[in-house]
């Protein structure tokens, strides 16, 4: 998982797209941060910042990357932006559909300056449909794809808004997964291409154990399916110090496992009821069960064979044994902690830079290493084509 070579011009801003180029930059890719010569992206004065005096958001997802500020609107930042082109893998753009056309940056446009582009566009609901044009964010996403009618305990009680951006993370997610495999495409020999994402169509490809019944006249209720508690042994309870953990023993023999550990043998044989009754009386007991104990202290006392897990708050998360020992959290010596990349193995970086890129810090390098030289880049910057 060695991107060294890759080079990919990325017009995004905020999460989605950042996300996406960062778990690129963290395999090795050299991604150009593309900035309007204002304020560039936005997250850079999003509140709260870090001790580098930059928001948080901005540094979580744009290490080790480099900027350059052009204005696209203007003829010769526009020429400027086409150089960089025929010297880059992949050009990343999030803007709403249309504005890449206006701007004369779209994929059509972009192949005439290389025609092994691989160009992906990013969005809240794609490139076609009747929503197209419509302006979104992360919430609006996933309620359009119906994550958010399950995210509830039941029908009675009133969406509740995930504590990640399942939309923009899944959509960033998923966009890079769309341009590894549009630069494996090329590699085998089928040249460049164009990948339209949608982050409502992401996430609504994540409703997989609910679709078949949605799709066959069924409409799956919160709280009523086997993955969203309709059944005691998938669910999260409360303990006596007032936190939680979870129960996922969906399978017998961790039923049985959890049952003859909590000393409730006499419920092993309850599992796979569909008795409404039963069901109830199962919940009603376990309730009580976890009710006697603190969350740590029924995390001791349960063997990893029972499917009993805590639900930690985001500090628990970030210090959890497991996630340090994965290497997960990382703690440079030089800058602010973070979550880095989320994969292990015998090719992939074990080291990142750290550095967070100025706004058009490097515009120069870049303008030079595809031929401007001093008078030229001098002349750009007066006429305000760059930063």
């Amino acid at each position: 998982m060695q991107l060294d070579s890759v080079r990919v011009l990325d017009l995004s801003r905020l999460l989605p797209g950042p996300y996406a180029t960062q778990l690129l930059a963290d395999a090795g890719a050299d991604v150009v941060k593309v900035e309007d010569t204002d304020a560039g992206d936005y997250a850079r004065y999003t509140p709260p910042t870090t001790d580098r005096d930059v928001g948080a958001l901005f540094d979580s997802v744009n290490r080790g990357k480099r900027s350059i500020a052009l204005d696209l609107k203007s003829e010769v930042g526009t020429t400027a932006f086409y150089r960089l082109v025929e010297e880059a893998d992949v050009v990343f753009e999030q803007f709403r559909p249309g504005v890449a056309d206006r701007l004369e940056i779209d994929y059509e446009t972009l192949c005439e300056h290389n025609e092994d582009l691989v160009y992906c566009s990013l969005s809240g609901y794609g490139q076609t449909g009747p929503d197209a044009e419509r302006a979104g964010h992360d919430l609006n996403y996933i309620g359009v794809a119906g994550l958010l009618d399950m995210t509830r305990e039941d029908e009675s009680m009133a969406p509740q808004i995930p504590g990640y951006q399942i939309g923009d993370l899944g959509g960033g997610l998923f966009a890079a997964f769309s341009i590894i495999g549009g630069l494996l495409s090329r590699e085998l020999g089928n040249g460049g291409e164009y990948v339209d994402v949608a982050m409502t169509d992401v996430v609504a490809s994540f409703s997989q154990a609910v679709a078949h019944e949605a799709l066959t006249g069924a409409d799956p209720r919160p709280g009523e399916t086997a993955l969203t508690g309709g059944v005691p042994w998938y669910d999260v309870y409360e303990t006596a110090d007032g936190r939680y953990v979870t129960l996922a023993a969906l399978e017998p023999k961790f039923w049985t496992a959890f049952c003859e550990e909590a000393g409730r043998e006499d419920l092993v044989d309850l599992h796979g009821t569909e008795d409404p009754a039963e069901l109830t009386a199962v919940r009603e007991e376990l309730e009580a069960l976890f009710a006697t104990r603190s969350r740590d202290a029924w995390l001791e006392a349960l063997s990893d064979e029972t499917m009993v897990g805590p639900v930690c708050t985001p500090a628990e998360a970030v210090d959890h044994p497991q996630l340090e020992a994965r290497g997960l959290i990382e703690r440079p010596d030089d800058a602010p902690p973070r979550i880095g990349f989320p994969a292990r193995g015998s090719n992939v970086p074990e080291s990142h830079d750290e550095s967070i890129p100025a706004h058009g810090e490097h515009t120069d390098e870049l303008l030079a290493s595809v031929g401007y030289d001093e008078d030229e880049r001098a002349d750009l910057r007066e006429a305000g084509a760059v930063r």
